[in-house]
């Protein structure tokens, strides 16, 4: 989407005027094995700011894989729903860690999820959590959907739907959707667009499967993007940089 320009407040203003932003857990380790790596989440911070400054009213979701994964917990032998809660609540952690980077920058920030800790963040209230929005705070939505076996992908596509945004953007580390690995390949072939069932019939890994089926029924368009890219974020919303926009 291209951007126009706002003479009176100095910033370029969005055509997109809500959206959701998913990021893995193991985007915040940086270069270690686990665990949060506070440079990284600042960095993060100040690409989500640049954003936010053009007005766009921002949700996020962000994983729980940097610190524990739910189906990594069940495949050694733990029950599995008890696995997901716990995967739930590592993505509690990592919400409350940006949280605190954002509203270090200047940017009012709501932590709201979808299983009850009254003393950390707030329960999940989609009118209370559209009103944050509106007054331009930064919502992060954590927890998961509130119920095992339903991954953050899933999460996050189910929230921007409440939430009406126009996108979910996908920050990733590639620079969009490729037929294979190119990390492993070097003739992969990134799309510059491709469609949900392309996405669902090649398995080209993308998000799960139900995110994806979830937002292709609400023709809910997700645009993957590198998220180690400076200003990548903000550029994609100029219409500039390299990604790929999954849709109908």
């Amino acid at each position: 989407m291209p951007l126009s320009t706002d003479p009176s407040s100095g910033h370029s203003a969005s055509t997109y005027k809500r959206v959701m932003l998913k990021i893995s857990g193991e985007a915040l380790m940086g270069d270690q094995g686990y665990g949060l790596h506070p440079p990284t989440v600042q960095r993060i911070a100040e690409e989500v700011k640049t954003v936010h400054d053009m007005g766009v009213e921002i949700c996020m979701v962000i994983g729980g894989g940097n610190i524990f994964r739910g189906l990594s917990g069940s495949a050694q032998g733990m029950e599995r729903t008890t696995a997901d809660y716990m995967g739930m609540l590592a993505t509690v952690m990592n919400a409350l860690a940006m949280q605190s980077a954002l509203e270090e920058l200047g940017v009012f920030t709501r932590v709201i999820s979808a299983i009850p800790m009254d003393q950390v963040c707030e329960p999940y209230i989609r009118r209370r959590a559209v009103r944050h929005l509106e007054k331009k705070r930064v919502c992060i939505f954590a927890a998961g959907t509130g119920n095992p076996y339903f991954t953050t992908d899933t999460a996050a596509t189910l929230r921007a739907n409440e939430m009406s945004c126009e996108a979910i953007f996908k920050g990733t580390k590639v620079d969009g959707v490729y037929d294979k690995d190119p990390e492993k390949f070097a003739d992969a072939v990134r799309y510059d667009t491709v469609s949900y069932d392309d996405v669902l019939i090649k398995r080209l890994g993308v998000m799960d499967a139900s995110a994806i089926a979830l937002a292709r029924d609400n023709n809910l368009p997700i645009i993957v993007f590198s998220l180690d890219e400076p200003g990548g974020f903000r550029g994609i919303l100029a219409g500039e940089g390299t990604y790929t926009r999954v849709s109908g």
